[in-house]
């Protein structure tokens, strides 16, 4: 004997209900000589949210195509999809914002010359050590890029040539990432800092490029053991750097050993 059952009745869903149209029943029905209806509960909000902000991208796309032409195509062009989705989440997958900022970026990238910096370009100014990307990545898989400021002597190099060295290292870096890692961990050594180092014009660009032109990808910005005459610059310097003085943590030489990296992956800087 099986048993039929009616099928439900028909009925309009409230607006409540309607939000819960991410999850779906999903009914199988085994014809044997016992007959039973099995239930299965399937949740499909994150196909949901990868269908839409697929479209959105493809959206942002074809606008960057039809009104900005003229921009370049190719990885970080206007059709790296990557690149926009990424732009897309900065701007909480607002189209118009994120076209906005997204030319920008790439407008930018064109005139910086980002593509034609090649470590040759920047040996001399790197061979100071005043800021390196680090060989291992930190406890929580992310690349570490750092700044040694005592190592800064403004006057020794143009304005120019400090700024390459800082775009090619942060691309660097982030071509590092590691499968799905988004961001970076920066690291300033402020031991040794003195009046001599201090150059907030430089501190600027650089708050300024990660904002505009790389968000989101420096996920925390470690002052190590900062002595007192960086407070004041600090607090001139906090209004220039926007939200990112959110991500800035004050600690210790020891916090960075015991809370960042292991006995093996500690950059030598940091063992004495």
């Amino acid at each position: 004997m099986s048993l039929r059952l009616p099928p439900p009745p028909f009925r309009h869903l409230s607006a409540a209900q309607s939000t819960a149209a991410n999850t779906q029943i999903v009914v199988t029905r085994s014809y044997s000589s016992h007959s039973f209806i099995k239930f299965s509960v399937r949740n499909c909000s994150s196909e949901t949210n990868t269908d839409s902000s697929r479209k959105l991208v493809m959206k942002v796309k074809e606008k960057l195509e039809k009104d900005y032409y003229s921009l370049p195509t190719g990885k970080n062009g206007r059709d790296d999809e990557e690149l926009i989705l990424w732009f897309l989440k900065d701007r909480r997958f607002s189209v118009e914002e994120t076209i906005s900022k997204l030319t920008k970026a790439i407008k930018w990238r064109q005139e910086f010359g980002v593509s034609q910096i090649s470590e040759e370009s920047v040996r001399r100014v790197a061979a100071t050590g005043k800021s390196y990307v680090h060989n291992c990545l930190d406890v929580n898989g992310r690349p570490v890029l750092i700044v040694v400021p005592s190592k800064h002597i403004p006057e020794m190099f143009s304005q120019s040539e400090d700024e390459r060295l800082c775009v090619f290292l942060l691309e660097k870096a982030l071509s590092s990432l590691p499968e799905g890692k988004e961001d970076i961990l920066g690291i300033f050594d402020l031991r040794g800092f003195s009046l001599k180092n201090s150059d907030l014009k430089f501190l600027t660009f650089l708050f300024d490029v990660l904002y505009y032109y790389y968000p989101s990808r420096l996920g925390q910005v470690l002052f190590v053991d900062a002595p007192f005459v960086f407070q004041p610059i600090w607090q001139l310097a906090k209004p220039l750097v926007k939200s990112y003085a959110s991500l800035v943590r004050f600690c210790s030489v020891d916090d960075v050993r015991k809370e960042y990296f292991t006995e093996s992956t500690l950059p030598a800087s940091f063992r004495h």
